[in-house]
């Protein structure tokens, strides 16, 4: 079965990404959540991202990226299709709800965390280019 979700690339202009950690998991991914029955991505977008960080954005200030696909990080034998967003922001944010951790990395800095799927190998090289690791 196919995990359909909104999640966003959230940037910084020293060209940092923002990632977080759902509680109970290893996996840094980008924020965003499942979409329900009926709702619109950039609706569950935003829903996701008041809850898991108190972040409201802007209408009008996400940027749609395009779908990517990959193996979901914390559900076994399950794929995540993710409808993709970009965001530019300089704030900081806390962890609520069901995430653990909230970072910004840099390209260089991939190395040191564990990435879900979908970020380390569609996510971070579609922002990042050559950059990514």
């Amino acid at each position: 079965m196919d995990i359909h979700i909104a999640a966003a690339v959230v940037v910084r202009s020293d060209g940092a990404t923002l990632l977080v950690r759902k509680r109970g998991t290893n996996a840094f991914m980008q924020p965003g959540g499942k979409i329900d029955s009926g709702e619109a991505p950039l609706v569950a977008l935003y829903r996701e991202l008041a809850e898991e960080l108190a972040m409201q954005p802007a209408d009008g200030s996400a940027t749609y990226i395009g779908r990517f696909e990959a193996v979901a990080a914390n559900e076994e034998n399950k794929r995540v299709i993710a409808e993709l967003y970009r965001l530019e922001t300089e704030g900081d944010f806390t962890a609520q709800s069901e995430i653990e951790e909230v970072r910004w990395i840099l390209p260089e800095e991939t190395e040191e965390f564990i990435l879900a799927p979908l970020t380390r190998d569609h996510v971070l090289p579609a922002i990042w280019g050559a950059r990514a690791s």
